[in-house]
């Protein structure tokens, strides 16, 4: 039988291979916070949820580029123990908005649910760290 790659090759080609794919799969994903909320990755883009006592914020980019929000729609569940509460958010700029007194704090969870207009409803689940 022939040897078509000699073993240093295959080696050299591995090497090279590994070594680049923490630079590609980092690439232009930031999932750090902007705007102090709580972001979760989903298939619309990377959601940040800004929940306070007094509004619930989303924010939705795609690869550091936001997300057009007209004609978009969301609800907000948040769970504290055994308590629920909803509530629907609205466009309002660059986010998706409520105002009004809600009870967050510390360990509140919480489920997005953020409908772009044409495309299907997309999900995310989230808690509250602060």
């Amino acid at each position: 039988m022939r040897q078509i790659f000699s073993f240093p090759s295959v080696v050299l080609f591995a090497a090279l291979a590994f070594s680049a794919a923490p630079s590609l799969a980092g690439s232009g994903h930031n999932l750090q916070p902007k705007y102090g909320g709580v972001v979760v990755d989903t298939k619309a883009g990377d959601m940040e949820v800004v929940a306070k006592p007094d509004s619930i914020q989303i924010y939705l980019n795609d690869h550091g580029k936001a997300v057009k929000l007209d004609g978009a729609k969301a609800k907000v569940t948040l769970l504290n123990g055994s308590e629920k509460s909803g509530v629907d958010l609205v466009q309002a700029g660059d986010k998706l908005e409520a105002k009004g007194a809600f009870k967050v704090v510390k360990g509140t969870k919480g489920i997005a649910v953020v409908t772009l207009a044409g495309k299907a409803p997309v999900t995310a689940r989230f808690e509250i760290k602060k």
